[in-house]
């Protein structure tokens, strides 16, 4: 019985002694790690382009990311080019949608598979170094939708802002890592 203490003792402090040499090694959480260079302080988001069909798309995806900047990076956020240390271009190349899983009764949609395809770039105002680009950023999200119709209401108005808010989540953060 001593001996187990004893054992246990052991593993619980040779674990304590691991979890702080990686903390003090800079291990992060995912998602968490801002490599833009540290004089960025402002950034720019002029409006997004809209290459598509898509009424107003542009509009959402805009004002997503400003506001993804804003809530998740330490980041000022301005709308001119002229007041930012960086620039953040951006031009919606394309917005899909398709049925992906079907209810077996009514035969009627239950989730669709929603692709967004955009040029990004991030720019140093002043050197106009790239900081960022991606020349075909895609963004793929199923999303369920109602089927019953006494409760069915039109969706696609708050599914685009969904789809607007998970895609700058997730151009914001490959935006802050990829640098």
């Amino acid at each position: 019985m001593h001996r187990e203490r004893e054992t246990g003792a052991s593993v619980l402090a040779l674990t304590m002694a691991a979890v702080a040499v990686i903390a003090g090694c800079g291990y992060r959480i995912a998602g968490h790690v801002n490599t833009l260079p540290p004089d960025v302080k402002t950034i720019a988001v002029p409006a997004f382009q809209n290459r598509t069909s898509t009424y107003r798309i542009e509009q959402r995806l805009t004002s997503a990311v400003i506001h993804e900047l804003l809530v998740d990076t330490r980041y000022k956020v301005v709308s001119s080019p002229e007041d930012g240390d960086a620039v953040l271009y951006g031009a919606v190349k394309t917005v899909g949608g398709g049925a992906v899983v079907f209810d077996p009764t009514t035969g009627r949609a239950t989730t669709i598979l929603v692709t967004v395809t955009m040029e990004a770039r991030l720019e140093d105002r002043k050197s106009g170094k790239v900081l960022y680009r991606n020349d075909n950023f895609v963004f793929r999200e199923p999303y369920e939708i109602s089927t019953d119709i006494p409760s069915f209401f039109e969706e696609s108005g708050p599914a685009m802002d969904r789809v607007s808010r998970d895609f700058a989540r997730r151009l914001v953060a490959e935006m802050r890592e990829s640098y």
